[in-house]
């Protein structure tokens, strides 16, 4: 016996004050461990500096600090889904705090860490072994998050929460680039490397134990609750069912996740150092840019998690991934000729890669409730390790060639993620 997605939420109930609550206690602690997550790669270049040695090529160089970035996506796969077993039978909630436990104490250390000046290798491999526990964590918060909001709300608002939960995550990169940007306009190139980079890793671990104090005034989710109750939790190891049952829910998550994952690692996480190192901007010009396409994707994820509810996940994300497929070229090929279209071009492209934020209406809506923390964590963690994990190293050596390969790997996985969206089943609004 499995309780339907929201079943123990009345379907036709509005919103109400304590709904508004856990979304934005839930929003604001995603956004704070997602800021410790991804601040690595806006100090990509300084990092490069500091912990490989100085006498490698510079490609050489990105290609090792994005490997290492990569290495956190890599690492998602085992966190989620160890996480999203005992979320399956222990409840959302407790791996929903333990998550930001395991990511905001390899923050704080990442800030402390000796640089190959001081210790040779051990230092990238140090900074490779933190970097993989801020993966494992993240591989339980994401997925546990969507899981968390979506068994909280009304069956016809799902949408909406998950748009704005993944809205709040997407502003933890907003909150990363304004402070990487801050960093780099106070501080000058030597200060930078010798102790500047290190503040935004210091204030990463305070966010990080911040939100473990927030989520404290959370409660388990109404669809968990009544699983126990009713004795229906998983009889079998959750992920087994997954795979066996689900198959075709599996498949259209990854590839959803491939366009999701596609959009946030290029367009809105390597672009930054792409606009310093292809297009000649200065980093405050690249950072303040990629500030305001954040801050279009954050709005961008709640209009297309509202209108997922309306019209469907089906046409949000097919005519989102033509949108996204369209701007994104735009962008890329434009700015070598035209630099002056740079902040209108990526606030576009943001706001496109909004999309994304319809992708876990489907997921959540794919699989039951005594598998669906299991069964979502293993297709968005696994597809992410897979994509999202070798997208910078695969990107980087393709720039080698052709200076448009940003622009050609993003429009073919938009492509890909639309055909997908066209083949999901009608019956997906509410």
């Amino acid at each position: 016996m499995s309780v339907p997605l929201s079943a123990a939420v009345p379907a036709q109930r509005t919103l109400g004050a304590s709904d508004y609550k856990t979304l934005g206690l839930a929003a604001l602690g995603g956004a704070l461990e997602f800021y410790d997550f991804i601040i690595f790669v806006f100090f990509a270049a300084v990092i490069g500096q500091l912990f490989f040695p100085p006498e490698i090529p510079d490609w050489l160089r990105q290609v090792q600090t994005f490997g290492i970035f990569a290495a956190g996506y890599l690492a998602r796969p085992l966190g989620g889904i160890v996480m999203a077993h005992f979320g399956d039978l222990l409840g959302r909630k407790r791996m929903f705090t333990f998550s930001i436990l395991l990511m905001s104490v390899p923050t704080l250390l990442m800030g402390c860490l000796p640089t190959y000046a001081s210790i040779g290798l051990a230092a990238p491999v140090l900074l490779l072994f933190l970097r993989i526990l801020q993966g494992a964590a993240v591989g339980g918060e994401v997925p546990g998050a969507w899981v968390f909001v979506s068994e909280h709300v009304p069956r016809r608002h799902i949408g909406y929460a998950c748009g704005t939960l993944t809205a709040g995550l997407t502003f933890g990169i907003l909150l990363g680039s304004l402070a990487a940007t801050a960093i780099n306009t106070v501080f000058d190139q030597a200060q930078l490397l010798s102790y500047g980079w290190r503040i935004a890793f210091l204030i990463g671990g305070v966010f990080g134990l911040f939100s473990m104090y927030l989520r404290q005034w959370l409660h388990e989710t109404p669809v968990f609750a009544e699983l126990q109750q009713q004795k229906a939790l998983a009889a079998e190891m959750p992920l087994k069912e997954v795979v066996r049952d689900h198959k075709r829910a599996i498949a259209q998550s990854m590839l959803l996740t491939w366009m999701l994952s596609a959009a946030i690692v290029v367009v809105i996480l390597m672009t930054p150092t792409f606009l310093q190192k292809l297009y000649g901007f200065s980093p405050a010009q690249a950072l303040q840019a990629n500030s305001l396409a954040t801050l279009c994707l954050t709005l961008g994820c709640v209009v297309a998690g509202s209108l997922a509810d309306r019209l469907g996940a089906k046409w949000v994300l097919s005519v989102g991934g033509l949108l996204l497929a369209g701007s994104s070229f735009l962008l890329y090929s434009s700015l070598f000729s035209q630099p002056e279209l740079l902040f209108p071009l990526y606030a576009l492209a943001g706001f496109s890669v909004g999309t994304i934020g319809a992708v876990p209406f489907v997921m959540v809506n794919a699989f039951p409730g005594k598998v669906r923390f299991s069964g979502l964590s293993f297709s968005y963690n696994v597809a992410y390790a897979i994509f999202g994990g070798l997208t910078p190293v695969f990107v980087s050596l393709l720039l080698k060639s052709d200076k448009l390969a940003p622009a050609y790997y993003v429009l073919v996985v938009s492509l890909i993620g639309v055909v997908t969206a066209l083949r999901l089943p009608h019956q997906d609004k509410h």
